[in-house]
């Protein structure tokens, strides 16, 4: 049973042997002195023996009779007098004693005081580590068997002296992993080198369902040889504080962790994590069904009847089992008044609660089935409801559920639970906020881009429209297809710096502005020059009115207005491209923007090398067009900077990557599926920019649907003209047009041959429509007006507006052409 000598705590200490022991007669004359009194005074035996006692006191000492006063258990004070004259201050004992020769004598110890002083010192530590201390301590022999334990450890443990002294700790502690203690003893008895601060859980038969964490500590304790004979093993209980650091590490985690971005499913996922398994089993976080939608929650108490979606859970157990709903399915909470959900969502307060008695299973579940069921499989006995409230509403609940862990929640708990319910409450509204605002701001920009690609024989066309996946909202790219005069068609790909409302609304004005001058049917480097000025001008004057309205506003506040929406336009992009089908050309200018992509029937994809202008609304640089002509059925790609340009790599990389996309999956598709295949190539799940994609295949108009004359500026040439056109229509079997086809002629010719100088050419195209066109030299544009009764013109314009669907004017170089569109199917009624 190891050494038993020591077994105990010393409560007390035997007195001290004094250094100085001497022996005192009746008559109060020295008849023994100790080697220790000469070392305390300095006199040999010889030079004391048979002198008065009295005269080794400083002054005067007593005699037997006063010795009664140093008989107490503590001695008494005294003065005594070294050999060489100075004074040593003493604690002396007295006793009486009776050698055998029947005469009384006094046998005298003294101690000196400093001495005294410390071994009271260390009585009283040994009495204070053993009755008195808050720390559990505990001596342990080479053995590692219990050889004393202090009462603060008799009351952690529950265990007395005589189950513990002479064991080992695992043969004394059967609800603790003892087996690193063990080892540790073990380490100190064998290297003399404490060990401090060790953390270990476990149970206790004095607090059976109430899990515990002590410090342990291990030093070693030696003899006066310097060899370790047995270790100190003192155990602190830190339950309380290690409870706090926890929930001190699960708010900073909570805070780390909790709105990372602003998607309303992904945040209340991040609350579930952080609460399992450190807080809970099993977390889950219903929100009321309108919050998924972005609307405003209810302010004041949540009835019973409200529809509450699943947001998030999570479980110690994987997959976890114990959900009674889905992630976005409905999850019907108990309806019961007396519910903890009923009344947490009444008050506004948070509700903790656990099983009682020998029923598992509240009353209030009485109309639950299910989740009934799930508590009494699943073992959970303690729960907690907490409210997601944010800026005064209530969103939805959280609730906190325990069946692993046997001890249930506490009242610090709810506090930790109240804590990071109300830091993610912030970030869920937030996450709402954001989604109605990108939803407005969504279904702004999808009413502000082209519903569908309006029809017209140029070009097949297809498009896709991304919206950014991050927290920056949506963003202002754009794509437009816009049909111009002569069958030709213009491409658009915009991008507005910024994200959100402001970008959308800019991408509107800017996309109008592009229309707008697309049906003046400037070249594509005039049309940008016009948008960069637009837009210089807008800003120009959104600054001047924030300017005024900081004034007023902002600056007394301290605050910096906020920018004016046509500031985010500027430094957008954009191409613009027409394209022919008659000559087959594609003319096109870029502000900034990535250069279109185009491949050719058999040929490779390719970027057209053109010049890139300034970004719009920098100014001072021009804009300059490229022309190039492009085979029948070639296939050109315009897009946005998100579809090329990563985090993960530069725009030359994603330039490459859209080449190789071009050239290895693309060429014999469909549009469409060119589309899916370039997107699912280049864009990750969730793109961090917008992406806009407009993809088309180019379609020649045949020679034989085209028809041009040369004429001089003759009034001769009009009749015969109007039989050339009478015969060509007849060709096309479009015979029901030519009469009306030959007033628009004869009105168009008659115009340019009085007003302009030759030469002059007639064209007419059969394309979706009937077009007929008349180029001259002049630069005056016509203009629709109304003639007087007595005047002799002014009315051949009028007729053309009548007799066409959409008449106007274009200018290219030195030419002017004024153009008239009608019906296949006849003229207008």
């Amino acid at each position: 049973m190891g050494d038993t000598t020591f077994r105990g705590w010393p409560h007390h200490l035997p007195d001290p042997i004094s250094e100085a022991t001497c022996v005192v007669d009746e008559r109060g004359v020295l008849t023994g002195w100790s080697l220790g009194a000469q070392n305390l005074l300095g006199h040999r035996a010889e030079e004391v023996v048979g002198r008065p006692v009295a005269e080794l006191f400083a002054s005067g000492g007593p005699g037997p009779p006063g010795f009664e006063a140093h008989t107490a258990a503590g001695g008494g004070p005294a003065v005594l007098r070294h050999r060489d004259g100075h004074d040593v201050r003493t604690v002396l004992w007295a006793q009486p004693w009776s050698p055998g020769d029947g005469r009384p004598h006094w046998l005298l110890q003294a101690t000196r005081e400093e001495a005294v002083r410390r071994q009271d010192i260390g009585r009283a530590l040994l009495d204070g580590l053993g009755l008195a201390s808050p720390v559990a301590m505990s001596v342990y022999d080479a053995q590692c068997r219990c050889l004393m334990q202090n009462a603060a450890l008799r009351r952690l443990s529950g265990v007395q002296d005589e189950e513990r002294l002479g064991r080992t700790l695992s043969e004394t502690v059967s609800r603790v992993d003892t087996s690193g203690i063990e080892s540790m003893q073990t380490r100190v008895l064998r290297q003399g080198v404490a060990v401090a601060d060790v953390e270990v859980r476990g149970r206790v038969p004095s607090d059976p369902d109430r899990e515990r964490v002590w410090s342990n500590s291990v030093f070693p304790l030696k003899d006066r040889s310097g060899e370790v004979f047995a270790v100190c093993h003192a155990v602190l209980d830190i339950t309380e504080r290690h409870r706090a650091r926890e929930r001190l590490a699960v708010l900073n985690d909570a805070s780390a962790r909790i709105g990372s971005t602003l998607d309303l499913l992904h945040t209340a996922q991040e609350l579930a994590d952080v609460a399992v398994p450190r807080l809970a089993d099993f977390a889950c976080i219903d929100l009321i069904d309108s919050v998924f939608e972005g609307e405003e929650p209810p302010t004041g108490a949540v009835a019973n009847a409200s529809v509450f979606r699943r947001a998030a859970h999570q479980s110690i157990v994987p997959g976890t089992p114990e959900a009674v709903a889905d992630v976005e399915d409905v999850d019907v909470h108990a309806s019961a008044p007396d519910s903890p959900f009923a009344r947490a969502l009444a008050s506004g307060t948070s509700v903790l609660e656990s099983v009682n008695g020998q029923d598992p299973v509240p009353g209030w579940l009485a109309d639950d089935p299910k989740r009934a069921e799930g508590i009494k499989r699943w073992g959970i006995h303690s729960w907690m409801v907490v409210p997601v409230r944010a800026r005064g509403s209530t969103l939805g609940v959280a609730v906190f559920l325990r069946r692993q862990r046997t001890d249930p929640f506490e009242q610090d708990d709810l506090l930790l639970a109240d804590e990071i319910v109300a830091r993610a409450a912030v970030c869920i509204d937030n996450a709402r906020r954001y989604t109605r605002e990108r939803g407005t701001a969504l279904a702004l920009q999808r009413s502000l881009l082209p519903q569908r690609l309006p029809a017209q024989a140029a070009v097949e066309a297809r498009s896709r429209y991304l919206p950014a996946g991050s927290r920056l909202g949506v963003g202002g790219d754009w794509f437009d297809v816009i049909p111009l005069s002569g069958a030709r068609v213009a491409l658009v790909v915009g991008d507005v710096v910024g994200h959100g409302m402001k970008a959308a609304v800019t991408m509107g004005r800017l996309r109008t502005a592009v229309r707008t001058l697309a049906d003046l049917d400037l070249p594509p480097d005039e049309l940008l020059a016009h948008v960069d000025d637009q837009v210089r001008r807008l800003v120009d004057e959104q600054a001047a009115e924030g300017q005024e309205t900081g004034d007023a506003t902002g600056a007394a506040a301290g605050a910096e207005p906020e920018p004016a929406i046509d500031a985010w336009a500027f430094g957008a992009t954009c191409v613009y491209a027409v394209y022919d089908p008659i000559t087959r050309h594609l003319t096109f200018a870029r502000a900034g923007h990535p250069p279109p992509a185009v491949v050719t029937p058999g040929g490779r994809a390719a970027f057209v090398d053109s010049a890139n202008g300034p970004p719009l609304g920098v100014g001072g640089l021009p804009f300059e067009a490229t022309e190039v002509q492009l085979p029948d059925h070639s296939l050109l790609v315009l897009y946005t900077d998100g579809l090329v340009e990563s985090r993960d790599h530069d725009i030359d990389a994603g330039l490459d990557r859209l080449l190789r996309t071009l050239d290895d999956d693309c060429r014999d598709l469909s549009l469409d599926a060119v589309c899916d295949t370039v997107v699912s190539r280049l864009i990750p799940g969730h793109p961090p920019d917008d992406v806009a994609l407009l993809v088309a295949r180019t379609r020649a108009l045949s020679d034989d649907r085209c028809a041009a004359w040369d004429l001089p500026a003759e009034p001769a040439v009009v009749s015969r003209v109007r039989a050339d056109v009478a015969r060509q229509l007849s060709r096309w079997q479009l015979g029901h047009l030519v009469a009306t086809t030959q007033v628009v002629v004869t009105e168009l010719l008659t115009n340019a041959i009085v007003h302009a100088r030759g030469p002059i050419q007639l064209r007419l195209v059969r394309n979706q429509s009937l077009i007929c066109e008349v180029s001259d030299s002049s630069a005056a544009a016509p203009h629709l007006r109304r003639a007087g009764r007595m005047d002799e013109g002014g009315r051949g314009l009028f007729l053309i507006a009548q007799l066409s669907q959409r008449w106007g004017t274009r200018y290219s170089g030195d030419r002017k052409t004024i153009w008239a569109e009608q019906p296949l199917n006849g003229p207008r009624q």
